[in-house]
């Protein structure tokens, strides 16, 4: 497994967000990781990251006129960005051949999918080794990620399970999403202002390590590399540890 879609059926969730920070955490634990922006009507990888504009986007190298190498550039947590065009348009269905083709250099290849199931969504599906749903904890939402879900069995793709974003009280219970989706959480986000922060200062959660959702997404980056592996002693005294330093560090 090399390249992963993250999708869902509905805009507004945070496939963005996830994928940035996703890809983010799995480099803070030494994995080599691509994020592609496959949304490209309205791309947001690169507009999310500081990057709206580049001299070569993912269309340069969908039109043939680039190599993929040439469309990669390095964000300051050290995860490697393939940003979409804003004004160049190219036949996204070639995308599968891009991810061939890069799937030795990285890791992890994580595709931002486009929403709802139109070419964009179903091109970056085709193109990946398999999915990761994203979702809220709202029926709109979870009608949307069904219909994603559905049509990732029917191209026969991989389900690694699904994140839940956004978690606040008075909505559909994990339980109650599980089974009307039968597929693992592999997480749940919580809402937490420090992700609109770092959207507007153009960072990852990295920035915000002692907030409640980038401590989410570690721990979903952690299951994302091993989803078998449990929490054990080891990992909850040095969690302890860790905490502890920083909060000698400011004084709390």
């Amino acid at each position: 497994m090399k390249s992963i879609a993250i999708v869902s059926g509905k805009g507004g969730v945070g496939k963005t967000t996830t994928a940035i920070n996703l890809a983010a955490h799995l480099n803070k634990q030494g994995k080599n990781i691509l994020i592609i922006d496959a949304n490209v009507n309205t791309p947001d990888i690169g507009l999310s990251l500081g990057a709206p504009v580049v001299p070569i986007a993912l269309q340069h190298v969908l039109a043939g006129k680039n190599k993929p190498e040439d469309a990669i550039y390095s964000h300051a947590c050290g995860t490697k960005i393939m940003p979409s065009s804003l004004s160049f348009n190219a036949d996204i269905t070639k995308l599968e051949k891009i991810t061939n083709q890069l799937k030795n250099s990285f890791d992890y290849i994580l595709i931002d999918s486009a929403a709802g199931l139109g070419i964009d969504a179903i091109s970056a599906i085709k193109a990946s080794d398999a999915c990761l749903i994203v979702t809220n904890a709202e029926l709109p939402a979870l009608t949307g990620a069904l219909k994603t879900i559905a049509a990732a069995k029917k191209l026969k793709k991989n389900i690694l399970g699904v994140l839940v974003t956004r978690k606040a009280k008075n909505q559909l219970s994990l339980d109650n999403i599980q089974k009307m989706l039968e597929l693992p959480i592999l997480g749940i986000i919580p809402e937490d202002s420090k992700v609109k922060q770092a959207q507007l200062e153009r960072e990852t959660l990295l920035e915000f390590p002692r907030s409640k959702a980038a401590k989410a997404y570690m721990k979903a980056a952690k299951k994302f590399i091993n989803p078998f592996e449990k929490d054990d002693i080891a990992s909850k005294i040095k969690d302890f540890i860790d905490n502890f330093k920083i909060s000698i560090k400011f004084g709390k």
